[in-house]
């Protein structure tokens, strides 16, 4: 029906490897059920063999203990498998770890191939020859670029330079002759000598 649906079935996540670590953990737990009423029987029944003893029942109470002793050797069998199972599962569950990281280092090693056919020796020794003519060249021109002075012109841009470094710097000449003096009545009245020149030559003709 889910094909006529044009529906696709997930493949499922779960691998070999997650069932098997399930059932061992499912088979450990079973044994630690059976521990559990193993030595809850194993009370009872020693509480038993107590009573019979009070009773005088010895050989039935010493058929209980040696029952007792049996299952006591079970218990030991069990938790010995238990621990068996419990390694197991993790030496499995490391195991996974293992693969998972041997997994990540071949992706990186893939990567680094990929890497390297794509920058091949022959590819890096071919740069760094470019790279160096191409210093090489630079320092050509800086030399020629050097060499277009002579030794005279480089002694003359240095005195110039040494001249400019030490010159001083020429400032104005101060006046020594004094400032003349103006009075405040000529400050306040700018106009007074106008009116006196007017005046003057009126005086001269009255006095004609």
């Amino acid at each position: 029906m889910g094909n006529v649906f044009g529906r696709k079935t997930q493949p499922s996540r779960v691998t070999e490897r997650d069932k098997a670590i399930l059932q061992l953990k499912q088979q450990r737990d079973k044994l630690k059920q059976y521990q559990k009423k193993i030595t809850f029987h194993m009370e009872k029944e020693r509480l038993l063999a107590k009573q019979l003893l009070n009773d005088g029942k010895k050989e039935k109470a010493l058929v209980l203990l040696k029952k007792t002793r049996y299952q006591d050797q079970l218990l030991n069998k069990a938790e010995s498998q238990i621990s068996n199972l419990e390694h197991m599962v993790q030496d499995i569950e490391f195991m996974q770890i293992e693969m998972k990281v041997i997994e990540g280092l071949k992706v990186g090693n893939d990567c680094l191939k990929s890497m390297q056919q794509m920058m091949s020796i022959e590819e890096v020794e071919r740069i760094l020859d470019e790279t160096q003519e191409s210093i090489e060249y630079q320092r050509q021109i800086d030399e020629l670029l050097a060499g277009s002075l002579t030794q005279e012109d480089e002694d003359a841009v240095l005195a110039e330079l040494e001249a400019i470094t030490h010159e001083d710097v020429a400032l104005p000449d101060i006046p020594n002759e004094p400032i003349p003096h103006v009075s405040k009545s000529a400050e306040l009245e700018p106009g007074t000598e106008k009116k006196e020149a007017k005046s003057k030559p009126n005086r001269e003709m009255l006095a004609a």
